[in-house]
């Protein structure tokens, strides 16, 4: 775990960094490596302690902050909310997982390149990557592309087992292309 410490209008206090290092262990089991957190402590108007928190990691991104008149006091607060977030994050997964041993359709994306406009000149294929399709639900698919902040997902329907693409539209709602059977 990667932890860079910020401090605001207060001296640096390695006592507070190694507090809020040792408190973050608490939080390490809930994420997949690699993690970055960056912690920020603050003082306004010489009462109010700010601790801030943001941790970046594997597909996970979250973000708390809590004021209080102590800052040890306000490092264990925005630590509760952090740790609640994850372990709501973690339950919301596991409830999404598929039943079974169902494993994952293998499909590949081409990017092409035109060299120019004209319609006889064929398109080149520049990269190809192959990648595995789980099989989700479409709530799932929703949050995965959320947090991972796509514009689209891949992803083959647990209900129907057919390949599905999930887009996010230009008003910020969700597209969704289903195969239709002739």
């Amino acid at each position: 775990m990667q932890v860079t410490t910020t401090f605001r209008h207060m001296e640096q206090s390695e006592a507070l960094k190694s507090y809020a290092e040792e408190k973050l262990d608490r939080v390490a089991k809930y994420i997949d490596e690699p993690v970055s957190v960056q912690v920020y402590f603050a003082v306004e108007k010489k009462i109010r302690h700010i601790v801030e928190i943001v941790i970046s990691a594997k597909g996970v991104n979250t973000k708390a902050s809590e004021a209080t008149n102590d800052m040890y006091a306000a490092v264990d607060s925005v630590i509760d909310k952090i740790e609640r977030q994850l372990k709501r994050y973690k339950e919301k997964i596991k409830d999404h997982k598929p039943s079974g041993d169902e494993h994952g359709r293998q499909i590949s994306k081409k990017i092409f390149e035109a060299e120019s406009i004209e319609a006889s000149v064929e398109p080149v294929v520049i990269r190809t990557k192959t990648e595995t399709v789980k099989p989700m639900s479409v709530e799932e698919a929703v949050m995965q592309m959320d947090l991972l902040h796509k514009e689209f997902i891949v992803f083959t329907d647990s209900s129907s087992n057919e390949i599905n693409v999930l887009y996010r539209r230009k008003d910020s709602n969700y597209g969704l292309i289903e195969p239709q059977r002739s």
